[in-house]
């Protein structure tokens, strides 16, 4: 952790966590400061890399991507060429929500978003599967979300 963090830049960073279109003015007041020092505090966050971006999360049921899909694939080398060119590949594809290289024999995890079954298949048939270097793809499903959250623990300061 940057060790020029402290508890007010923790507080600043717990408030956009849960809401990134405060204002400033309301992001003062929440974390007890006049509204220049805190721009100012947020501007450093922005320039060091601890803040680094602000986003909108849309709601995936009401946008009709009610499946939520993760994937299990297995490359048939792992040479770093292999590797580049997987992810570079499978980055280009919308559906791909997450994309981890796991530890083991080089397999990688990836959360894709899709409406239905019939979307998960053609995802799988023609982006994912022509993708060279694969071995296997085994898939497992999201029956219930009981936990999303985009914030970040955060270290306790005393």
């Amino acid at each position: 952790m940057n060790s020029s963090i402290d508890t007010v830049d923790l507080r600043i960073l717990g408030e956009l966590q849960q809401d990134g279109s405060l204002s400033n003015v309301e992001l003062a007041r929440r974390v007890h400061l006049s509204p220049s020092p805190c721009l100012a505090r947020v501007k450093a966050l922005e320039a060091n890399g601890t803040i680094s971006r602000y986003v909108a999360l849309a709601n995936a049921a009401a946008l009709g991507l009610g499946l939520n899909v993760f994937i299990n694939i297995s490359l048939k080398t792992q040479s770093k060429e292999a590797l580049a060119d997987f992810e570079r590949r499978i980055a280009e594809h919308d559906e791909v929500m997450e994309c981890y290289l796991m530890t083991g024999d080089s397999d990688y995890l990836i959360r894709v978003a899709v409406a239905d079954m019939a979307a998960l298949e053609k995802f799988i048939l023609e982006q994912l599967s022509p993708i060279p270097g694969l071995e296997k793809i085994r898939s497992s499903f999201a029956l219930k979300q009981v936990r999303y959250k985009t914030a970040l623990p955060l270290p306790k300061r005393s």
